[in-house]
């Protein structure tokens, strides 16, 4: 008997059986990437975590309205309310328009997550183009008395809000720990606390991207423009919102006060964060320094990396570890990550070629059918036990020794029934690739490869073999390729025909 579909709730801070409570579709929000940079190795793990979520519930039966945003606008240098905006002062540095910096990182990013094989979420709201129900969502919080205006700008009253509900549910702080560990910033006196937060910004005289408001022009804060976004795709109640361990607080928890108390109900039933990818123990990120981006992970060109290292080699590494757990970076990890994905793609070669033939008369043998009926049962207990990919490679790796069994002997295939054995090639193939997203890579150099064959067809033609002559010319037509015989040489070229 398998177990249902688990998840780890943050909110609750244990697993909980996962029952979505929405018809015909179940809701989640992502948290996606702000657009003033290329993408690394820890977008890569955050991306692909909520990928997998997609892919499983998919591959379960739900259907999904899968929404990840881009935060375009909002997202100051600091992280908190004070700074300029990081794509604004990328756009004014660079001497161009903030959607052509905006535009440039988004198209890489799509980019890198192509490669990576993650998919598309149902829909991808920019937070400028939502301006409109950000602004709506901030004159409710105004009219209610849990915002106010200072100097044109939009603060979240936190203590008003906490006179009546939690705030702090999520991460576990409370407010009296939250002042005493709060920093000073600049234009604090805009503020009747510091653990107020902003909604709505007053931009400088120099700050490029602005738009009318009551207050002033200006630009909405980073954590409204989540709520705003969420509500519009998936209503004031869903399912799963994630993102990063980072996020957790403060932008989730900010999140959860301007929702409830805008929408009087809690914005998601689940939260779900993958934790942080480090480098000797350190948190990988842009703050920091010490992160590598997508684009050198794939061309090698980092002083930390030994050399280059392909998309799904990539992938595998992050899957090796279930998504709530740290996963440390090194190039002896990702060499290990690409001989384990290597070893997965050998399976699917080898399954291809496996057919079932019993003959009549053979007997199943009752102890090799219910070993395999484990084994592919086994596959779906990682994944329903809070999405533990490691665990669910575990279960793939001791079906694949089976498999090779049956491919290294195959009379041995006779002894489970053809049903089993067909089940064993169905369940291993789409949870390597519908679930994981694990798809092949050619890795092989084809001029390299056609300039074997050229050495296979001048070796045929000396030895006036023309039967085989006749053979390589029509296998490698077939692909394509067009055999040129010249007086001094032989050389190839792409059929046009």
């Amino acid at each position: 008997m398998l177990t249902p579909l688990q998840v780890y709730n943050t909110l609750s801070h244990k697993k909980e059986i996962f029952e979505p409570i929405h018809a015909p579709f179940v809701g989640m929000y992502v948290c996606g990437p702000t657009v003033y940079g290329e993408a690394h190795l820890g977008h890569a793990r955050s991306a692909i975590t909520f990928d997998i979520i997609f892919r499983y519930l998919t591959f379960s039966g739900y259907k999904v309205r899968y929404v990840r945003n881009i935060t375009d606008v909002g997202h100051l240098e600091n992280d908190a309310d004070e700074g300029e905006d990081k794509i604004a002062k990328m756009a004014r540095l660079s001497q161009l328009e903030p959607m052509e910096i905006a535009n440039f990182y988004m198209n890489s990013y799509h980019q890198d997550m192509s490669k990576l094989n993650v998919l598309s979420p149902s829909i991808e709201p920019l937070a400028s183009g939502h301006i409109v129900e950000q602004l709506t969502m901030i004159q409710s919080l105004v009219e209610q008395g849990l915002a106010y205006e200072s100097g044109g700008s939009v603060y979240f009253d936190v203590n008003k809000y906490a006179a009546s509900n939690e705030y702090g549910e999520l991460s576990g702080r409370k407010i009296d720990e939250l002042l005493n560990t709060t920093r000073e910033l600049d234009g604090q006196s805009e503020k009747s606390s510091p653990l107020n937060f902003a909604l709505w910004k007053k931009a400088s005289p120099e700050h490029i991207m602005r738009w009318p408001s009551p207050w002033s022009d200006g630009f909405p804060g980073w954590h409204i423009e989540c709520s705003a976004m969420s509500k519009k795709y998936l209503g004031d109640h869903f399912d799963i919102h994630g993102g990063g361990m980072d996020l957790l607080f403060p932008h989730h928890e900010s999140e959860i006060a301007q929702s409830k108390a805008c929408n009087h109900t809690a914005p998601a039933k689940y939260w779900m964060h993958n934790n942080m990818i480090t480098i000797n123990g350190q948190k990988m990120g842009k703050s920091l320094g010490n992160f590598i981006t997508l684009g050198q992970l794939f061309s090698g060109k980092h002083d930390l990396l030994h050399r280059a290292y392909s998309p799904m080699t990539i992938r595998f590494f992050i899957l090796q570890a279930q998504y709530r757990s740290t996963l440390d970076f090194s190039n002896e990890a990702l060499h290990a990550a690409q001989k384990g994905y290597l070893k997965l793609m050998n399976g699917l070669r080898i399954l291809r070629g496996l057919n079932y033939a019993n003959p009549e008369g053979t007997m199943v043998n009752d102890a090799a059918e219910a070993e395999l009926k484990k084994l592919n049962e086994d596959l779906l207990l990682g994944m329903n036990d809070d999405m533990n990919t490691a665990m669910t490679i575990a279960a793939l790796f001791n079906l694949l020794k089976k498999i090779n069994a049956f491919y290294t002997a195959p009379a041995s295939i006779t002894n489970v029934s053809e049903a089993n054995f067909n089940f064993m090639k169905q369940q291993y193939t789409a949870i390597v690739g519908d679930v994981l997203g694990l798809v092949e890579e050619n890795t092989a150099d084809t001029n390299q490869l056609i300039l074997v064959l050229l050495d296979f067809y001048k070796e045929a033609k000396n030895n006036k073999d023309y039967a085989k002559v006749d053979e390589i010319r029509a296998t490698l037509k077939k692909q394509g390729i067009l055999l040129k015989d010249m007086k001094d040489r032989i050389d190839w070229a792409y059929d046009e025909i």
